[in-house]
């Protein structure tokens, strides 16, 4: 971890980053503007990050493709593995990009859950979810860009067009 400041209590085992904080764990990267670690009894650590945005990346499991996103606060735990971007949350892959004012991320599993509202929110309130999908690319295509659209202006009507 990189940070301008560090406050630990080895007592309560926890820690506080502040300023430019840079959390390196395998792939995932997560960079806010304040970070609190808490370690518990077992060893496991859980982080909450804030200061939005808090933004991440991180190289997807089984292939070359990598996941980014950004919130307003994250909270990352390793025991369950799940990364949780809450508040004007977004989620952007390959395949595609969604945002929600939470968004759940299992990596282990590759899973994703999102929610348009805040957490327990009643359903119909907040905001909706939205999810952009990106078409997979087939065969010879994978590797070929699109041609080139030729972009001709409409003729204007009663001009014989």
């Amino acid at each position: 971890m990189l940070a301008d400041r560090l406050t630990a209590d080895d007592t309560k085992r926890e820690a506080v980053y502040d300023g430019n904080v840079i959390v390196t764990q395998g792939t995932l990267r997560v960079v806010a503007a304040r970070i609190v670690v808490r370690e518990d009894a077992e060893g496991y650590r859980s982080f909450v990050a804030t200061g939005g945005p808090v933004t991440f990346r991180q190289k997807r499991d089984k292939t070359e493709d990598w996941v980014e996103g950004e919130a307003q606060r994250a909270e990352f735990d390793d025991r369950t593995d799940l990364l949780k971007l809450i508040t004007q949350a977004r989620l952007k892959s390959a395949q595609g990009e969604i945002t929600g004012e939470f968004i759940s991320y299992d990596r282990g599993r590759d899973f994703f859950q999102v929610t348009g509202g805040t957490p327990g929110a009643a359903a119909g309130t907040g905001s909706r979810v939205k999810a952009t999908i990106v078409p997979p690319k087939k065969g010879a295509e994978a590797g070929k860009a699109a041609p080139a659209v030729e972009l001709k202006p409409d003729r204007a009507p009663g001009t014989g067009g």
